[in-house]
């Protein structure tokens, strides 16, 4: 194991944690508004965002599927170190999934949830490049009128908006900045 997997933890765990959690309910009970995460620094090519959203969501209980980009020993040490999570190699056995969207595309792989239990489904952390308050309108729960999110494709979100109440939900991170998209929200454009 490399050094660089067993740094970049968050300084004071209790608090770095709370912190970070406040920021990512937050953003996913406000559908698109764009937010600041920071505490971690996950080895290169993640983001602080992602790294951030890693350590305080997942533990030995959270199967995580990384994109290839992401699968390297450095990385996914990393992530077993800080957290304990299981890092696996099936889609439909994750329930957080990081990486680019043409990596996790297509986003149909991954569990959706069941009727009987709709949140067995699977949280994407989308890495982006750069985050944009323009694009398509959503609406929806949290969203007092409308807003806008820049998105890498609208008809997939569309899609898994329609599976109500089933569905995936999703982060979107980069460099330090996070947004989220429930599946309860409506995409328009």
């Amino acid at each position: 194991m490399e050094a660089e997997s067993l740094s970049g933890g968050f300084d004071n765990a209790p608090i770095a944690s709370a912190h970070a959690f406040r920021v990512a309910l937050d953003v996913m009970a406000r559908p698109g508004k764009i937010g600041k995460i920071s505490g971690a620094l996950p080895p290169a090519p993640m983001t602080v965002a992602a790294g951030s959203l890693i350590l305080t969501l997942c533990d030995p209980e959270t199967p995580v599927w990384l994109a290839p980009s992401l699968q390297g020993a450095t990385i996914a040490d990393w992530v077993r170190f800080h957290t304990g999570a299981p890092l696996v190699a099936n889609r439909a056995g994750a329930m957080f999934a990081v990486g680019r969207w043409e990596e996790l595309a297509p986003i149909t792989d991954f569990p959706i949830g069941t009727p009987q239990y709709p949140d067995r489904s699977t949280t994407l952390i989308v890495e982006m490049d750069r985050m944009t308050a323009s694009g398509p309108t959503l609406r929806g729960p949290g969203i007092k009128d409308s807003i806008q999110l820049g998105l890498p494709d609208v008809k997939s979100f569309q899609a898994n908006a329609a599976l109500f109440p089933l569905g995936l939900d999703f982060y979107f991170t980069a460099g330090s900045q996070i947004a989220a998209l429930p599946r309860t929200t409506k995409l328009e454009g």
